[in-house]
């Protein structure tokens, strides 16, 4: 598909959790990964039903400057997987630069290095980038692939010094355990400097009415962590010497 055209889940016009100030979230379809906690398995495929020009996003997304002016905010690009349209994006990224409005993606990371990715990471001012798991098997587990290409990816946003939120989902049995969360702080020292935030998300369960909807079977049986726990998380990465946002 022509990069003047994007497959679109959906748009919420006022997030204020998916980076700085108020926020144009943009849920672009498609997923390299089928995590078992996903809480958006409708964004896992193409849906040729909500398809944008890059004329029509773009003058949208105008309509809302102001409220980025005042806030802080910006324009965040989520899902699925964004840069699996990573053409596009760098179309609209290159032009909302043009415009001064500061531009985000969420990612698992999960792509190849590829011409149109370095150029949609050119035109980012902040990556979100979820860390699904630090250990290869477990990552394998948790969402159908290993975690080379996310460690690749983070090393590419390192060697451009590009600002960085970690996010880590904390699943109990796989993350949201004492030792996984000192190995994630070791992890991240040595990329410290371009590291501006760790979030924390707590598990939940509210993704799970939507598997059921799509015929699909839930593929984790776990509680959420207990709150004690995450508090004692947030306190050994905060020791770090790291701001935590706990979602």
């Amino acid at each position: 598909m022509s990069n003047n055209l994007a497959y679109i889940h959906s748009i919420v016009t006022g997030g204020t959790v998916d980076g700085p100030g108020v926020r144009y979230v943009i849920f672009f379809q498609m997923c390299p990964f089928r995590c078992k906690y996903c809480h958006n398995p409708d964004t896992w495929f193409k849906n040729s039903l909500n398809i944008k020009t890059l004329d029509s996003l773009y003058c949208d997304i105008l309509k809302y400057k102001n409220f980025f002016n005042f806030s802080g905010g910006g324009v965040t690009s989520s899902g699925g997987e964004p840069l699996l349209q990573a053409g596009f994006i760098a179309k609209l990224y290159s032009k909302l630069k043009g415009g001064e409005i500061h531009t985000a993606l969420d990612t698992c990371g999960y792509v190849d290095l590829t011409d149109d990715v370095k150029e949609a990471i050119k035109y980012t001012d902040l990556f979100l980038l979820d860390i699904k798991h630090l250990d290869e098997k477990k990552h394998l587990e948790l969402t159908g692939k290993d975690n080379k290409k996310v460690i690749n990816f983070l090393d590419y946003l390192f060697s451009q010094n590009k600002k960085v939120w970690i996010r880590q989902v904390l699943v109990p049995t796989f993350t949201a355990e004492k030792g996984y969360v000192e190995k994630l702080v070791a992890f991240l020292e040595k990329y410290r400097p371009i590291i501006q935030k760790v979030e924390l998300l707590p598990y939940h369960k509210m993704g799970e009415q939507k598997w059921k909807n799509l015929g699909l079977k839930y593929q984790l049986d776990v509680e959420p962590p207990d709150k004690k726990d995450v508090i004692e998380f947030k306190s050994i990465i905060e020791a770090a010497g790291y701001e935590v946002l706990l979602s």
